[in-house]
């Protein structure tokens, strides 16, 4: 008998150890989703500040906390990044809803992925409770000598 707790002792160890790599990946997904939605959320309210300045004032960042500042002249147009390196130029408002959309679809994703961590961390807890109930149990067996 001591034997089938002993290996559902190494199964759980296991298992365990599987579900928190989870854990982590799926966290670390977490804050990269979050990383990129906070860049198109500054990427929106810009778009929509400047919509509605007349002449608006950009300072151009140029490399080591240096900056020029400059007036945008040419409003019709924005160049949108497509992924994989690619950018394409777009009107303001196809460049408004690419980046709506992509907030849209990253919020359904981050949504998953909270759902996924959730479950996950529920059956960590499970199986540590398991875990520590099965190593209670094996330490009542073995005599004091053995430890």
């Amino acid at each position: 008998m001591a034997g089938k707790a002993e290996e559902e002792f190494r199964k759980l160890t296991v298992e365990l150890r599987f579900l928190e790599q989870t854990a982590e990946a799926v966290k670390s997904r977490i804050n990269m989703v979050n990383a990129v939605i906070t860049d198109l959320t500054y990427a929106n309210r810009t778009l929509e500040g400047l919509e509605k300045e007349k002449n608006p004032e950009l300072f151009v960042p140029i490399g080591g906390s240096s900056y020029i500042k400059t007036n945008l002249e040419d409003r019709d147009k924005v160049i949108v990044g497509m992924g994989a390196g690619v950018s394409v130029e777009k009107t303001w408002q196809e460049a408004k809803d690419i980046v709506i959309k992509r907030l849209e679809d990253l919020e359904k994703t981050m949504t998953s992925l909270q759902t996924q961590f959730a479950e996950v961390a529920g059956k960590v807890n499970e199986d540590r409770n398991k875990l520590e109930a099965l190593a209670a149990e094996l330490r009542q067996r073995k005599p004091p000598g053995n430890v």
